[in-house]
């Protein structure tokens, strides 16, 4: 009889629970949803400018090695500037190609950023920009960022390697610092080409100095003699101006000349800026030649 008591116990509030659904309780009105605030739209993840990392240049970013430091710390990248693929660029099924116009288009308006944001030509400087693309994977779920990421290197004339540094490198070139290029000493291969270049004090024994920097037009790199011979051409207008000495026939008996751009796939991806250094073989001299004029810089016939 317990049995069959508690067995009709159960069923009779099964009963009441399918006779109470007729009906809410008091203050519920059956709908539950009505009251949620909506799902905001999922948005991909973009990376914050201004930011330091500890990790060397990588040319493709991924969200799992996004760890970034105090600037004020150790690191080796800085994030100046953080921009965006719009239209046909952004409409591929994958980041832009290496050296596509898409990454040079936004390497050009990575260079203009940096500048800005270093406070002069980047190139004036032991610096190096790159443009850092988002993650196939990334660019699948609908990233469409690139990063403008700068990195100090030891010495830019000797290919120097990226270098640890402590502090960013806003405002870093508005005026002279230890990042600035100067003035050097060129020594020579057997085969004429630069074995070596360390910087030197301008006011210590030297041969060779930065006097600024030509910004080619768009074209290949330059690998035969007649596309150096009109790196150089340029390069010389820029030292006659930067020393206060003619820019006419004579200029190639005051001072021979080094054009440094970056190395080729810099060249592709939208970099066409050449470094130009006076050269003076082997003359030293131990002062600036910036506005040295014709008796600083002399004609020297015998070289």
């Amino acid at each position: 009889m317990r049995r069959r008591w508690i067995a009709a116990l159960a069923l009779g509030g099964a009963t009441a629970l399918m006779l109470s659904g007729c009906g809410n309780p008091a203050g519920v009105d059956g709908d539950l949803t009505n009251n949620w605030a909506a799902m905001g739209e999922a948005k991909p993840f973009v990376p914050p400018a201004e930011v330091c990392h500890s990790a060397d240049f990588a040319e493709v970013a991924y969200l799992s090695s996004f760890n970034p430091v105090d600037c004020a710390s150790a690191h080796r990248l800085e994030t100046v500037f953080v921009g965006e693929f719009t239209g046909a660029a952004a409409s591929g099924s994958a980041p832009p190609a290496k050296g596509s116009p898409e990454v040079r288009a936004a390497f050009a308006e990575c260079d203009t950023k940096t500048k800005e944001y270093v406070g002069a030509d980047w190139r004036t400087g032991r610096l190096r920009l790159g443009v850092v693309l988002p993650s196939p994977q990334a660019w699948e779920g609908g990233s469409r960022w690139f990063r403008c990421d700068v990195t100090e290197v030891t010495n830019i004339e000797d290919n120097g390697d990226t270098t640890t540094r402590s502090g960013s490198v806003k405002g870093a070139l508005a005026s002279a610092s230890p990042l600035s290029l100067g003035c050097y000493q060129v020594k020579l291969a057997k085969d004429s080409s630069i074995d070596t270049m360390p910087a030197a004090a301008c006011n210590k024994d030297h041969n060779s100095e930065f006097v600024g920097v030509y910004v080619a037009p768009d074209g290949p790199y330059p690998t035969k003699s007649a596309d150096w011979d009109k790196l150089h051409g340029e390069c010389r207008k820029i030292i006659a101006k930067y020393a206060g000495v003619p820019n006419d026939g004579n200029l190639k008996y005051r001072t021979g000349v080094v054009s440094l751009p970056g190395n080729e796939d810099e060249w592709k991806g939208g970099n066409r800026g050449v470094r130009c250094y006076l050269w003076l073989s082997e003359r030293k001299v131990n002062r600036s030649l910036k506005g040295a004029g014709p008796n600083g810089m002399p004609i020297q016939y015998e070289n």
